[in-house]
């Protein structure tokens, strides 16, 4: 809160020590500076679960529109549940802004992953239509018990199913619980005991969710900080870099190139994207390597995915490649980006100790808790990662087929 005592951030933490000393003895941007700058004083809520602490950060945020919290640092504004309650059968959705003066909103959320566990969790609980134009037949969440198609099963209770679930989302679990005991005690007293049972179950699913130690989310993240740790791993490593010869004007896009091939078969390649110091998935690509190079041919099936990457001239350049391996997967790579024009910043990470390499082959080991090499190694396990999920899925295929 401000001196006026104005609501200017709203957080959540699992430990508030920690959470408040994180905005001192680090770096800051100036977005969180300007925010330190300003705090007179700070009040607290305890509450007794992640899922009433999501809920309860998004019923102050809207309540209170702290000026800090508003918008992401891109301008986009946070994203907020829809029910669209006015509908025969209200639908479930994700929208960016509240438009529609028939629905009822929920948020903002200012963490989309969190607000997506919520409604996963919660759906779980009190199935949903999450499209606004539902086929006219059963759909697969219909079979997962995730949506009863009410709209051709003509489910009578699907309405106060959602009633049920606005109540859940407002924070409103003691009242929904017990609505819930009452239903199931009716049921049970006209032996409609398979309807007692599915209610009972919805009980313990509540019980469980609203718990302390039922624990889906990650909360140690601090919105304001997050981007001002980025930027300082990002201007370390361009610091580190210049330092060993390798000079780039930025690092808004960094690329990262992996091979991927267990046992000699299926040889796959992955390029991962991260922009502005975070992933950037939707610029991710898969490659299937095409030729036969024989067994472990790193180096050639690493030619192989560079010439393809570059061959798409729509693709934006990387401001720096990483590539995952040591001085011949750098030497590969500098001979790929020489042979058709290119100049781009080039670094190798060799797994064993985690040694960046440099297109002259020269040895940089940063210290373990070096932001730089944090930034990097973040970078080559996601690509990493990347692989093996195709590679497996390759495998699948050719188990199955």
């Amino acid at each position: 809160m401000d001196a006026k005592g104005n609501v200017i951030y709203v957080g959540k933490a699992k430990n508030l020590k920690n959470r408040i000393s994180s905005y001192f003895g680090t770096k800051l941007g100036g977005k969180t500076s300007a925010l330190v700058s300003q705090i007179s004083d700070i009040k607290t809520i305890k509450v007794e679960s992640e899922v009433e602490s999501l809920l309860l950060e998004a019923k102050l945020i809207q309540k209170h529109f702290p000026k800090y919290n508003v918008r992401f640092a891109d301008n986009k504004a946070y994203p907020v549940i829809r029910i669209t309650i006015k509908d025969k059968y209200p639908k479930v959705l994700v929208a960016r802004a509240m438009t529609d003066v028939k629905s009822i909103y929920f948020g903002p959320f200012p963490n989309t992953q969190a607000m997506r566990t919520v409604l996963k969790i919660a759906r779980r609980i009190f199935p949903f239509q999450s499209v606004l134009n539902h086929p006219n037949r059963l759909c697969l969440y219909y079979h997962l018990g995730l949506c009863t198609c009410p709209e051709v099963t003509k489910d009578e209770s699907y309405r106060k199913n959602i009633l049920h679930l606005i109540d859940f989302l407002k924070g409103n679990t003691k009242k929904v619980v017990r609505e819930l005991e009452k239903e199931r005690t009716s049921l049970s007293k006209n032996e409609e005991y398979e309807k007692a049972n599915q209610i009972q179950r919805k009980l313990e699913a509540i019980n469980l969710v609203t718990s302390p130690f039922y624990k889906p989310f990650e909360y140690e993240e601090n919105p304001n900080l997050h981007s001002d740790i980025r930027n300082e791993e990002l201007e370390m490593l361009k610091k580190t870099l210049e330092e060993n010869g390798v000079l780039t004007k930025t690092l808004k896009r960094i690329e990262c190139i992996d091979i991927s091939i267990i046992s000699g078969k299926f040889a796959t390649g992955s390029l991962v994207v991260f922009t502005n110091g975070e992933k950037d998935s939707s610029w991710y690509r898969r490659f299937r390597i095409r030729r036969d190079f024989g067994k472990n041919n790193d180096f050639a099936m690493m030619e192989e995915v560079l010439k393809r990457r570059f061959n798409h001239p729509e693709w934006p350049l990387p401001d720096l490649l990483v590539v995952d391996g040591g001085k011949g997967q750098v030497s590969t790579a500098s001979q790929v980006l020489e042979s058709i024009g290119l100049n781009i910043p080039l670094v190798g990470l060799a797994k064993r100790e985690e040694t960046i390499i440099t297109p002259d082959f020269k040895e940089v080991r940063l210290p373990k808790d070096s932001k730089a090499l944090h930034l990097v190694m973040r970078i080559r396990d996601e690509a990493h990662r990347f692989a093996i999920t195709y590679h497996r899925k390759l495998r699948s295929k050719f188990l199955i087929g």
